[in-house]
């Protein structure tokens, strides 16, 4: 089987990261999560002061992002990708509701994007990889084998994010997830850089409704297609 890159791309909290995880296991296939990667210049932003409140200090990020490094290394009890921020893990740092809050910002900067897409292209050169995000598969990889646009409605969206976050043992309010998930969707499509929109030849994914096995069902035959 040949391998190809798979971009996937959609709105926050779709599942894309989980569904791009399970896919990437299944065929054997590195993954690779590029919303966790702007999640982390988010936290090192917010961990060494340069956000502040809702202002972002532009200039001394730009100085420093040439600094931050960003890895995935397996974690060889779950058999996951985990993120790594200059060697040190924060998986579960980077998925709090304050980098939640403070993300879409810091991803609108054309020097973060232009540093982030640069490591990305880096790790695909070899092909056999699944990433997923905003911007992959039309700007990261635009010339991906297979790319996949994935929606589901916001209510739904906020519900798996509370029964995320609940289950980590963060309390928040569904109606401050909600908000937050709207906010996100407004910037991420309305940003001058790399706006968040489906491209013309990816396939489109409405998982509303969908379980998880009728999902990774569809996304086989998606692969099995390209591949064969």
């Amino acid at each position: 089987m040949k391998k190809i890159i798979i971009a996937i791309d959609g709105f926050s909290s779709c599942g894309k990261s989980t569904m791009a995880k399970d896919l990437a296991r299944e065929i054997g296939y590195i993954y690779i999560d590029s919303g966790a990667m702007y999640r982390a210049v988010t936290l090192y932003s917010l961990e060494n002061g340069i956000f502040k409140d809702k202002e972002i200090d532009t200039k001394r990020l730009q100085k420093e992002i040439k600094e931050i490094h960003i890895s995935f290394l397996i974690n060889q009890e779950t058999g996951c990708p985990e993120t790594y921020l200059n060697g040190n893990n924060v998986e579960n740092k980077i998925r709090s509701m304050e980098v939640s809050s403070h993300v879409s910002p810091i991803s609108t900067l054309d020097f973060v994007r232009k540093a982030m897409v640069a490591q990305q292209q880096a790790m695909g050169k070899a092909k056999g990889i699944v990433m997923d995000g905003r911007d992959i598969g039309t700007t990261v990889f635009p010339n991906a084998e297979l790319k996949i646009f994935v929606t589901a409605s916001p209510e739904i969206r906020a519900q798996r994010r509370y029964e995320e976050l609940h289950t980590k043992g963060q309390k928040v309010s569904y109606d401050e997830i909600l908000e937050n998930v709207k906010q996100r969707d407004d910037i991420d499509q309305r940003r001058s850089i790399s706006p968040l929109v489906q491209a013309e030849d990816a396939l489109l994914l409405d998982n509303s409704h969908m379980t998880i096995s009728q999902q990774k069902e569809w996304l086989m035959q998606q692969v099995n297609h390209i591949t064969k």
